[in-house]
């Protein structure tokens, strides 16, 4: 087993490829697992990888409750560092060709009624840094439906207080989103209390730990289980639940679905319209309990 191929493809990957941080270091994390199955199972080359090989992998992740998704995106990497392999002439054949992803069951996200969203957003108390920080940061992140590691990223150039309005860069593309009353409030207090001292012309973060350096992913978690703790609500809240309630929540109240998946930065409307089933859902249940005699 090469480590200097393996090394050679994380550069080409970390290099080469446009991949989101996040996606990249899954990536990276798949193969190096599947490196260390390969060595545990006396395989020795990757040119002697079969495709009986691989698919014993992939049963071997379900066997340890790997999600489909989880699977799915092994495969992916997989596939990807094959092919690699292939056009440098390191293999003559992909072992990974004609196998077909396992297919992924379409879950309705995990929502938050109007309720809870109140509740919990009603939490922190922005009497300080840390609780005038969290509190923008909860409020932004049910106002605009953004990604944990798109609110982490932010910058203060990205805020446009003025115009109501925050960019989110990703690589070369950025997308503009409206920031709503309430979000705008919690960020003009936050910012002319905490970040208004600021380097012209210097990155800086929007959001800070007690370092003051950027805040983290894992910071970002905690804050949202601290909350989450406080409110007393009883389910299992994380970032993507937020963004999850935000793009429900738009279309209940008349979004197109175009709107929403330009909002969110979806590539792909088949990802936005899960959300849409979600609250067709919701109007379904809703006409059967209360039109259907015993239910």
């Amino acid at each position: 087993m090469s480590d200097k191929i393996v090394g050679d493809y994380l550069d080409y990957m970390k290099n080469e490829k446009k991949l989101r941080e996040n996606t990249l270091e899954a990536y990276i994390r798949d193969i190096l697992q599947f490196k260390e199955y390969l060595q545990e199972n006396k395989i020795s080359s990757f040119k002697d990888t079969t495709k009986t090989t691989i698919i014993t992998y992939l049963m071997n992740l379900q066997k340890k409750g790997k999600s489909t998704s989880t699977i799915s995106r092994n495969l992916a990497s997989i596939r990807c560092f094959f092919q690699y392999l292939l056009n440098r002439n390191i293999l003559d054949e992909d072992p990974t060709l004609n196998l077909k992803s396992p297919k992924a069951e379409k879950r309705i996200p995990s929502i938050l009624t109007m309720e809870e969203v109140n509740l919990l957003l009603s939490q922190p108390n922005p009497k300080d840094f840390k609780g005038a920080r969290d509190k923008a940061m909860l409020e932004l992140l049910y106002a605009t439906g953004l990604r944990v590691s798109e609110i982490i990223s932010l910058n203060m150039d990205d805020i446009n207080l003025d115009a109501s309005l925050l960019i989110v860069r990703d690589d070369n593309n950025q997308r503009v989103i409206p920031i709503g009353r309430k979000a705008l409030k919690a960020l003009a207090y936050y910012i002319s209390n905490y970040r208004s001292n600021i380097e012209e012309g210097k990155e800086e973060p929007l959001f800070l730990n007690y370092s003051g350096k950027r805040l983290t992913r894992q910071g970002f978690w905690k804050i949202i289980k601290q909350y989450t703790k406080k409110a007393n609500i009883n389910k299992d809240i994380t970032p993507q639940t937020l963004r999850h309630s935000f793009a429900v929540h738009l279309i209940e109240n008349g979004a197109d679905i175009k709107t929403v998946q330009e909002i969110l930065g979806h590539s792909d409307i088949s990802t936005t319209q899960i959300y849409s089933f979600a609250t067709n859902n919701k109007e379904l249940r809703e006409v059967y309990n209360n039109s259907h005699p015993r239910a």
